[in-house]
């Protein structure tokens, strides 16, 4: 019983992050040009929960999704997408792709990071030119 309640309330906590799967938040980028945000990690590391369930609730409580899609990717689940989206084997990873006219660019955090690190990422890649984030490749 504890475990079925302990299962339920991560759901729900990962519910409330705004977190949506990757196809469903690619394609609301797509269609909106919102840019995309996904954070890479998985269930048995301890800075990517603390990323899931803390600081991402905490950023979307205060308005800092509402200007991008969110996705979380768990590197176990769906090892050849997080491959894909991942530079480099450390996780969490936060990756911020913005569509332009010269095709995809891309931004990234690694490590655990605060809420005010997160918020300050996709401020100042929402508001930057696009021009000044990295191709992605």
């Amino acid at each position: 019983m504890t475990h079925l309640t302990l299962n339920l309330l991560l759901s729900a906590a990962a519910l409330s992050a705004g977190s949506q799967d990757y196809a469903t938040a690619f394609r609301q980028t797509s269609e909106t040009g919102k840019p995309l945000v996904v954070l890479i990690g998985a269930d048995w590391c301890p800075g990517c929960r603390q990323m899931k369930y803390t600081t991402i609730p905490e950023v979307e409580r205060s308005g800092g999704l509402s200007n991008v899609a969110f996705a979380y990717v768990n590197t176990d689940q769906d090892r050849t997408l997080a491959n894909k989206l991942m530079q480099g084997g450390s996780i969490p990873q936060l990756v911020m792709y913005r569509k332009t006219d010269s095709g995809w660019k891309r931004k990234q955090l690694t490590g655990a990071q605060s809420t005010g690190s997160v918020e300050a990422f996709i401020d100042a890649a929402t508001e930057e030119p696009a021009a000044k984030l990295s191709s992605v490749e």
